[in-house]
């Protein structure tokens, strides 16, 4: 990352901090944003007292002009935009009859408007210098997650964009690509749910190597994939897929497809959510028989 420019949002601790970190070790100049400007400073000082270069940011991903001023700052600062972690993030716990649409919009602003802003202004400015490379971080949640539906429809939105973004920007030279990270955070910490299934020894510093890996040039070549690491583990989170058996007629009323359910559908029913939960039919179908 020697001579490398990158901005990573949300980075005042956590995930984004360990990122931060081993993005300036490997020699890249950071730009290191949290709204918590405190805690941006307190990384930012860490990295110079270590020998990197670095710059904090205070601003908030979910105004567009502040966004656009954390990209201006690491241009003005280190002379180029080569690389963004769009990292910035926020979640919370409620079922569907409990949640807040207050609390819903702000995840959304952060989560999805955050990542787009801050990107939009960041492929300006590669597209204009001739290339580069974007790191959003997504999450396993996208694939379903009781009790944090609004920040797992974020996720979703992401992964989705990540793909759109590298369809769009492939013939620029901006490789895109998402992180699906599992670590033990603050947003773990305070999830009794979470801190069950990820223990302390997962660090955030055990997924910034991929990270470092999808921004640097061994990664030429790769772009639309959703990568998921937990620390031990590194996988391929496949995309969504048109399912075979596609039905053909020329018009569709309610009685043909309820027989295209009956008849057809019934046996491709996919398992929903992370914990792979059939639908009730099959449930139905694959619950044994109890003999008297």
């Amino acid at each position: 990352m020697d001579g490398k420019a990158v901005v990573v949002t949300g980075a005042g601790r956590g995930l984004g901090e360990a990122f931060a970190a081993h993005l300036a070790r490997a020699g890249a100049a950071v730009v290191v944003n949290d709204v918590d400007e405190a805690q941006a400073s307190r990384v930012a000082e860490r990295i110079r007292r270590d020998g990197g270069a670095a710059v904090a940011s205070g601003h908030s991903v979910a105004d567009p002009e502040q966004a656009e001023a954390i990209v201006a700052l690491c241009a003005a600062e280190f002379g180029a935009v080569h690389g963004l972690v769009n990292n910035a993030g926020l979640t919370y716990e409620a079922l569907p009859w409990d949640d807040d649409p207050a609390r819903a919009r702000a995840v959304v602003e952060v989560n999805v408007l955050g990542v787009i802003y801050t990107g939009l202004a960041a492929i300006r400015r590669m597209r204009a210098a001739g290339g580069g490379a974007i790191v959003n971080i997504s999450s396993g949640a996208a694939l379903g997650q009781r009790t944090i539906a609004t920040y797992a429809a974020t996720k979703g939105a992401v992964s989705s964009l990540t793909a759109s973004w590298a369809l769009d920007l492939e013939d620029c030279g901006i490789r895109v690509n998402a992180v699906c990270p599992k670590a033990y955070t603050r947003m773990v910490w305070t999830s009794e749910r979470a801190s069950r299934h990820t223990p302390p020894e997962r660090t955030p510093d055990l997924v910034a190597p991929l990270v470092h890996f999808l921004l640097d040039e061994r990664s030429a070549g790769i772009t639309g994939q959703v990568v998921r690491c937990t620390g031990p583990e590194l996988h391929i989170v496949g995309q969504p897929y048109l399912k075979a058996p596609i039905l053909h007629r020329d018009a569709w009323d309610v009685d043909s497809v309820a027989t295209a359910f009956a008849e057809v559908f019934g046996g491709h029913l996919e398992p929903y959510g992370l914990e792979k939960r059939l639908p009730p039919r099959l449930r139905k179908w694959l619950t044994p028989v109890r003999s008297a």
